[in-house]
């Protein structure tokens, strides 16, 4: 009796012991901002080499290069945009190529002051969610703004002639780029929710019909004015809230400590 005690109180106790001095913690964070750093200049290297930052530029003109004449081109109206709105769309790729990283290197700082059943899932949310992101900024770029400015084309006057600043283009496209990368997080953000027992699955069914609201004002904050990019935003994060719901039963149930996951299999049998 006395033994099943002891191991008990080790199992509730698994991180007693390993705090460490604010100093060490200090040389942890630094360390891990510098493989950040790292990733973050190996990345923006192979991206220089190879698209390029003009064949970073080529790509994310082609939605809207698709609905210009074949002869018109984006143009610059600062003086020095032609050399920083590239090296800029290069930093932002770069992050982007690295994400994974970076997400790694923030759930290793963290890791020490996990327990074990929560870091069983931690690695895969952080795959999860870079996954996620992914598939909205590609969402954005062969899908929403090709229809986006399609829908556009139709409202411009024949006597316009359409030829958007490089500077405003990268800004906008950006701007959409995070929005939907962020949105697209619905998933993970519901899996936690109910996994530290901020809300139940029962709850997020009973708030499906306000969350349908919330995301459609959502999408009118961050999208432009058309009711394609709205749309395109809203819609997948409603399917998205459906799928976290779904993740949230296998993600509360393998993130349980050993003893509730004991306590569950007792009370069953």
């Amino acid at each position: 009796m006395a033994d099943s005690d002891e191991k008990k109180k080790d199992k509730e106790d698994e991180l007693a012991g390993t705090e460490q001095p604010f100093v060490q913690h200090l040389v942890e964070l630094r360390d891990r901002l510098l493989y950040c750093v790292y990733g973050l200049a190996i990345a923006g290297i192979l991206l220089s080499i190879w698209p390029g930052p003009g064949g970073l530029i080529d790509l994310i003109a082609m939605p809207i290069r698709a609905h210009m004449p074949p002869d018109a081109k984006l143009i610059a109206i600062g003086v020095f945009s032609p050399f920083f709105v590239p090296l800029k769309v290069l930093m932002m790729t770069a992050v982007l190529l690295a994400l994974p990283w970076l997400m790694y290197q923030a759930w290793m700082f963290v890791a020490p002051g996990l327990y074990s059943h929560e870091k069983r899932f931690a690695l895969p949310l952080i795959f999860f969610g870079s996954m996620l992101a992914y598939a909205g900024i590609a969402f954005v770029q062969f899908f929403v703004l090709d229809k986006m400015f399609s829908f556009i084309q139709k409202f411009t006057p024949a006597a316009v002639a359409a030829t958007p600043d490089i500077s405003s283009y990268v800004e906008a496209i950006l701007s959409l780029y995070i929005a939907f990368g962020v949105a697209f997080q619905v998933p993970i953000v519901v899996m936690l929710l109910v996994r530290f027992e901020m809300v139940t699955i029962e709850k997020l069914k009973s708030f499906r019909g306000y969350f349908i609201v919330v995301a459609f004002v959502v999408a009118a904050v961050l999208t432009p004015p058309d009711v394609v990019s709205q749309l395109a935003l809203a819609v997948p994060m409603c399917l998205l809230y459906e799928v976290g719901i779904i993740g949230a039963r296998y993600f509360a149930q393998s993130g349980k400590k050993p003893e509730e996951e004991n306590a569950d299999s007792s009370a069953s049998s």
